[in-house]
């Protein structure tokens, strides 16, 4: 029987939150300032090495915030003149991650915070009652790639004693993003827009940080996020965008979309394909247009007009909901944005609810057609001698065939357990099969446990929205209400 999907409006507020950001997005398209580095460059002028503190690389730019938050403002004021609705934050390389780098870990907080502010006081400037204007913190890529096949060769970031400062690269992922949106939230953001992502795995790392900011301070921001495509219409490491959208809608965002990487004439395709999955207000925040290398220096050749006219198509075509500029991006470009789309009302967007399950490749339907969706269960220490003796003598090329047969074979999701009454390691057991499941195949996994630590370790490593299985209601406080926030 096929079961027809129901269509369901865009959902503006799906956490209920008191936002006036989320209250504004639903009654017109915001427009976001443009490109903020191209900005600082063209100002190097104006800036001295002590600007950097005394750095002669003249990095990081987020330190501006905090010696010279007057240049800042003026770069924020240039696009809030022109009509910009929402400013992003020099905050894109401020990750602890990426201060470690320039040896200003310790001032990470100090950073960001002044960095917020200096948005947070330009858009207060321009703001009145009826044309507030918001301040979204931008979380930028760390550099962190950890789905990637050499993931585990990324070393953690070490303490004074040598020792890694964090149990996984993905609890230092969100312990980072955690102290930025503290800062942010002090500081007065709006919005925290979680950006130019090539690793889902690592936006999911943020996201967690991002709710560990907001029970820590009792305030919930909004969160927007987006990733990065490159011209093969997938991210860095393979995921397309209805797999993106799977695995973010299962996660407490809200909004969703692409920025940077190409101009919008290669964005086209996926943001028309993301507006006919996604439930969710959808953002596109192009580039202007593809770099050319004039004479050793990134030229971003698209002219306002023209981006003007591929975005204001996004718009009235497929129901985006947000635009603004990346990378080669002015004032020029965002001025003639507001020209053409100041207070003009969403398109209105339905799309079908259709249950889907993914990879960190590609999404599959739950209701499957013809049915029915097929697990394959045999790497289950539980359910198969052969995964049991694989598993207890460390096997796991043996456990990779067993699942590259059922997927031969036709099944949808591959169901993973791996307790086992001779072993006490099923925490490092199943983090290990996950990842290498994950890397070979682009069949969901279905984790099947009984333990919170387990689940927790094969989520911090799979890309994907997996099924947990498994999970029962006894002893509540230590089940469910463990496993659901993960």
């Amino acid at each position: 029987m096929t079961i027809t999907p129901t269509l369901v409006p865009v959902q503006y507020n799906r956490h209920n939150l008191k936002s006036r950001f989320l209250e504004e997005l639903e009654k017109r398209i915001l427009i976001y300032d443009g490109g903020f580095g191209t900005q600082i460059l063209a100002r190097q002028h104006l800036l001295s090495d002590a600007d950097y503190l005394g750095n002669p690389q003249r990095g990081p730019h987020e330190i501006l915030g905090t010696t010279r938050p007057e240049l800042l403002e003026e770069i924020h004021a240039g696009y809030l003149a022109v009509g910009a609705d929402v400013l992003e934050t020099d905050t894109f390389q401020g990750s602890p991650r990426r201060l470690r780098e320039w040896g200003l870990v310790e001032r990470a907080y100090e950073i960001n915070f002044n960095a917020v502010a200096c948005a947070r006081r330009a858009a207060d400037r321009f703001s009145t009652p009826d044309r507030p204007r918001f301040v979204a913190m931008s979380l930028g890529p760390t550099g962190a790639l950890p789905s990637g096949d050499e993931a585990s060769l990324i070393a953690l970031s070490l303490g004074p004693d040598g020792e890694p400062l964090y149990r996984s690269l993905f609890e230092e992922l969100a312990e980072g993003a955690r102290l930025q949106v503290t800062a942010a939230i002090h500081a007065g953001a709006d919005v925290i827009i979680i950006e130019t992502q090539f690793d889902i795995l690592e936006t999911r790392a943020f996201i967690s940080g991002c709710t560990r900011a907001f029970r820590d301070t009792g305030t919930r921001l909004p969160i927007q996020c987006q990733v990065t495509l490159e011209m093969s219409g997938r991210m860095l490491l393979g995921t397309d965008p209805v797999a993106a959208v799977t695995i973010l809608e299962g996660l407490p965002i809200d909004l969703i979309g692409l920025n940077c990487s190409t101009g919008p004439d290669y964005m086209r395709e996926p943001i028309r394909v993301i507006c006919e999955t996604s439930r969710l207000p959808v953002t596109c925040i192009p580039n202007a247009g593809l770099p050319l290398n004039v004479d050793g220096q990134a030229v971003y050749p698209l002219e306002p007009g023209p981006m003007a006219d591929e975005l204001v198509d996004f718009v009235t075509e497929f129901g985006v909901n947000v635009v603004g500029g990346c990378c080669g991006s002015t004032p020029d470009h965002i001025a003639e944005l507001v020209a053409r789309l100041d207070r003009k009302a969403p398109r209105p967007r339905s799309v079908p609810y259709v249950p889907r399950i993914a990879s960190a490749l590609r999404a599959f339907d739950l209701f499957m057609d013809p049915a029915p969706l097929i697990v394959g269960e045999r790497v289950n220490s539980q359910g198969s001698r052969v995964a049991k003796r694989a598993l207890l003598r460390d096997d796991y090329d043996k456990l990779i065939e067993i699942a590259r047969e059922q997927v031969e074979n036709g099944s949808h999701a591959l169901d993973i357990c791996v307790a086992l009454t001779e072993r006490a390691d099923e925490v490092f057991q199943m983090a290990t099969i996950v990842k290498r499941l994950g890397a070979s195949f682009e069949t969901p996994l279905v984790i099947d446990t009984t333990e919170v630590d387990v689940v927790r370790a094969a989520l911090e490593v799979y890309p994907g929205r997996a099924i947990l299985n498994s999970i029962h209601a006894e002893n509540r406080s230590e089940r469910i209400d463990k496993w659901v926030p993960l």
